[in-house]
């Protein structure tokens, strides 16, 4: 789903047949000015987004922009300005806080981890644990804050999971079984799998024909001893519980990448507001 209909969607949702508090209260000719001002330590995101909300409630509005995605913000600061049609800034105002503040949330817990990585390799990945509809923007967002991104969707990587281990009776069924499925579709696709234990790990290991071993819930110390045991032959990913004051030990153990899904599911939004600029 593109930016132009996810905002298109989300404003139907919130105006409806119309923002009738402003149309109520506000003469249809009044003019202002507003701009989106911090509140709170931060890394920004959304702004592009803020910009295409205001450019389809009003394409006449005037968008400013002064601090980018990806930069730092601290109380005080004004991202940007919009003015034009007084009606159409209030219609668009809440929205665009909506996208904008969630996403921030997500730069800014996403760069405040990555920061705890800083001299080591390893990268820090998002996960498919996203907002149903908006994953192209959260996972936008864990970009903005200096993450990289996993697989967008189903489609984009197979990633072999416990469950589908399970299922498929074994890795090596498993393994085997996506080889044969790839050929057939004709597919280029990365295979991943997940271990949950050393004897996992050491039936991928004997079997190969993946690109990356998931190491998931392991100790530090224990992931440590897989990526030994691994020696380069994949490329490794750690995941299950990984927090901020954890991460850099994981990633000490050599680790290619992290992936947390807490990065998209579990943040605090940024507290910004829009703000009528007085112009006299």
């Amino acid at each position: 789903m593109t930016l132009k209909e996810i905002v298109a969607l989300a404003l139907q949702e919130d105006l409806g047949e119309g923002d009738h508090t402003s149309l109520a209260t506000i003469p249809a000719d009044a003019t202002g000015k507003a701009g989106l001002l911090i509140k709170e330590e931060g890394v920004l995101a959304g702004v592009e987004v803020a910009r295409e909300v205001f450019r389809q409630v009003d394409h006449d509005l005037e968008f400013t922009v002064f601090i980018g995605d990806g930069q730092k913000v601290k109380p005080g600061d004004v991202a940007f300005t919009v003015s034009g049609c007084s009606i159409s800034i209030l219609s668009g105002e809440r929205l665009a806080l909506n996208f904008m503040q969630r996403m921030s949330g997500i730069a800014t817990a996403t760069r405040q981890m990555t920061e705890q990585l800083k001299g080591l390799h390893t990268r820090l990945l998002d996960t498919r644990k996203t907002t149903p509809l908006l994953r192209a923007l959260e996972k936008y967002a864990v970009k903005a804050g200096g993450g990289f991104n996993h697989r967008f969707g189903l489609y984009d990587m197979i990633l072999i999971k416990d469950n589908h281990v399970d299922f498929a009776g074994g890795i090596k069924q498993a393994i085997e079984a996506t080889h044969r499925y790839l050929n057939d579709k004709k597919l280029d696709l990365k295979i991943e799998i997940e271990v949950r234990n050393f004897a996992e790990l050491d039936q991928v290991l004997e079997t190969g024909g993946v690109d990356r071993i998931l190491i998931d819930n392991f100790s530090v110390e224990e992931l440590r001893t897989a990526v030994k045991r691994i020696g380069g032959r994949f490329r490794t990913e750690a995941s299950g519980g990984i927090t901020i004051d954890t991460v850099r030990a994981y990633a000490g153990t050599g680790v290619d990448f992290i992936s947390v899904g807490a990065l998209t599911h579990h943040i605090m939004s940024l507290d910004m507001s829009l703000k009528a600029v007085n112009n006299h």
